[in-house]
């Protein structure tokens, strides 16, 4: 036993007690890792399709954007007269106590920023590819995010749910099984005395 306690009836109730709420508290905390390893792992589904599609349009993109550099010449000029995008906003859920990241993307339809006299359909082309792999981006971050997230939490969850059954709970029964024992002692010592008191006194 990790502390010394005294065998007395008052103590053995107050652990029995702690040892109930122990044990509540186990089955609460596998039970909510369990909901959370489901929930990660229908994320990480997710996550390993979009990402597959996120490549074969990275690859699409390039290659579009490869050819155009080569017809074209260095199209910096071009690139820099595409604004900055800043209709991504963040917002959060609650997942059994998780914190998990929603990524709003205000996904407005697709507009050329540049002129059309000094470029061509293969950079409009790979233009419309980035602009998809941009929004994919959004949602692998938020993906990857959550993820993570739960992760950690399931970590966490699983630390103390392994205190909980390898120490906390073997410890305290194994102070119950001391008071009892201390106790039954105690009352097969008592009988035995009044036992012996009344043979004296019927003697």
């Amino acid at each position: 036993m990790s502390k010394q306690v005294f065998p007395t009836k008052s103590n053995l109730i107050a652990t029995k007690k702690s040892l109930a709420l122990s044990s509540t508290g186990f089955n609460l905390l596998d039970k909510k890792r369990n909901i959370l390893i489901r929930e990660m792992m229908l994320l990480i589904e997710k996550f390993q399709d979009i990402r597959t599609t996120m490549s074969e349009t990275f690859q699409n993109a390039y290659a579009a954007l490869q050819k155009a550099n080569i017809e074209l010449g260095v199209i910096d000029d071009i690139a820099a007269a595409v604004p900055i995008d800043e209709n991504v906003s963040i917002r959060f859920k609650s997942v059994m106590g998780v914190d998990i990241p929603i990524v709003n993307y205000n996904n407005r339809s697709l507009t050329l920023s540049y002129g059309f006299f000094n470029t061509n359909s293969d950079l409009d082309y790979a233009y419309r590819c980035f602009h998809e792999v941009k929004k994919l981006t959004v949602i692998l971050a938020e993906l990857e995010n959550s993820i993570y997230r739960l992760a950690d939490a399931i970590s966490k969850i699983q630390r103390r749910a392994n205190a909980l059954k390898n120490v906390v709970i073997p410890d305290l029964e194994a102070k119950i099984k001391f008071i009892t024992d201390y106790l039954e002692e105690k009352e097969r010592e008592e009988f035995f005395r009044l036992k012996v008191i009344k043979n004296r006194q019927d003697g």
